[in-house]
């Protein structure tokens, strides 16, 4: 509900922007020194409590010379339910601090008392809505698909010149710590009625419990692990504007390793991803067409459960780089849906602009996006042995209800979104997306930053 509220605040202040004093496009103004865009965070789960906090970036813009492009970008957002969920999150980026490189770094700890968790390999893990649905006959608990995460997150990337037009090296380390667990149902049951309070993991454990006992989730992944990732590649770069290109490409192949030196884990991993995003102005300064293509798939070794959704990048464009599934990739799909050795997906959308102002001495516009979103798992994680290996003792259930080997496919969402932008490089967005097949939920609004890419 409250997103739906933040929704309609958004739009009211859009509405508001478009019959403010009359438009003056005619010339831009340069902005110098510091500049800063806040958006406070406030909200009401049922199950993980109230939230508040909010997040703050400042661009430093130098004398103004490379306008709208910024020297300095620091980010910082805190966030917190008071169940014990939240956000924690820095991150820097510049290509003025260090001589003929781009900098980027990113800080973050993300306590998730009840993150998604519906399985692997997409629709060959079967979603049943019934069973979180609390007025229905068939229902077990809210939290059925939800396990408890705690995660660190640093990363340092790296980037600069080749000498031919475009072309770039990337580079980057990566480091993530992982506390795993079944969700802590005492916890969130404080504080509530009776008729409100959810099921012990004992009386009803959910799809992570299952998959702990029927050993689909190896034994040293269940509570979590540690590790270190280098990472390298090459990047074509074209746009003419990074934060809401009109025109041009950017292109990346990337590599990743995990050595086991580097972690806890029982041996390491390695990935590889190609993606291309493509911008075509279609009317200019009105409507641009974006679209992006993307693969990833693991290269060798043994990805952990908890490692599988995170998606590679150059550098990190939001607090989170999951998926398949949610607000970075599938915009209406549950998130994490979508969970595979290798993935392919795609984002096109449509983006008009429909009014730029100044107002209060600072750069604005107004924009709307539609979009279609599709994604698949192209190599699955072995589980199909686990299953058929199951002792009698396990198959009293129906294993139809949790496994149908054969049914990934395609999982397509569309909708549209609404951006408000200060100075170029602050876009206050929202997009509200729709899965289009009930097995990938219903739809999703996302409140955030930026453009999806």
């Amino acid at each position: 509900m409250y997103r739906i509220l933040v929704f309609l605040v958004f739009l009211l202040l859009c509405s508001g922007f478009i019959k403010s004093q009359p438009s003056d496009t005619t010339q831009t103004l340069t902005k110098k020194g510091w500049n800063f865009g806040v958006l406070p965070a406030v909200s009401f789960n049922s199950d993980l409590g109230f939230q508040y906090g909010g997040l703050v970036n400042f661009f430093h813009y130098g004398d103004g010379y490379r306008y709208p492009s910024y020297d300095h970008s620091f980010y910082l957002e805190i966030s917190r339910y008071t169940k014990g969920s939240g956000l924690f999150r820095f991150a820097y980026d510049s290509d003025q601090l260090l001589r003929n490189m781009r900098l980027s770094f990113d800080a973050s700890y993300m306590p998730e008392q009840a993150i998604d968790f519906f399985g692997f390999n997409g629709y060959d893990a079967v979603y049943q809505s019934n069973w979180v649905d609390d007025t229905h006959p068939d229902y077990r608990s809210r939290m059925f698909y939800k396990h408890k995460r705690n995660m660190v997150r640093l990363h340092a990337d790296l980037s600069g010149a080749m000498g031919i037009q475009g072309l770039q090296w990337a580079a980057g380390l990566e480091f993530y710590s992982f506390v795993v667990g079944s969700v802590d149902i005492d916890r969130l049951n404080k504080g509530k009625d009776e008729a409100d309070q959810l099921p012990s993991v004992a009386e009803e454990p959910g799809l992570f419990e299952l998959y702990q006992a029927w050993n689909i989730i190896p034994q040293d992944e269940l509570s979590g692990g540690t590790f270190a990732a280098i990472k390298a590649g090459l990047v074509y770069d074209t746009r003419n504007f990074e934060a809401s290109p009109s025109k041009g490409i950017w292109t990346s192949l990337l590599f990743y390793a995990v050595p086991k030196a580097m972690s806890n884990l029982i041996e390491g991993f390695s990935r590889i991803s190609f993606t291309h995003r493509q911008y075509v102005s279609l009317i200019p300064r009105k409507l641009v067409f974006a679209g992006r293509f993307s693969w990833q798939s693991r290269l060798s070794g043994h990805v952990p459960f908890y490692a599988q959704p995170l998606m590679m990048t150059t550098r990190l464009l939001g607090a989170y780089s999951e998926g398949l599934g949610g607000q970075r990739s599938l915009r209406g799909v549950m998130r994490n849906r979508v969970v595979g050795d290798a993935i392919v997906y795609a984002n096109l959308e449509l983006r008009w602009k429909i009014v730029e102002k100044k107002l209060f001495n600072q750069n604005f516009y107004l924009a709307t996006n539609a979009f279609v979103d599709v994604g698949q798992v192209t190599r699955k994680i072995a589980v199909a042995k686990a299953f058929d290996q199951l002792p009698d003792e396990f198959l009293t259930f129906n294993k139809s209800d949790y496994y149908k080997p054969g049914s990934e496919k395609a999982h397509w969402s569309a909708g549209f979104g609404l951006k408000l932008a200060m100075n170029e490089n602050f876009i206050l967005s929202a997009d509200y997306g729709r899965a289009l097949d009930p097995q990938d939920g219903e739809s999703g609004l996302y409140i955030g930053l930026n453009y999806l890419f």
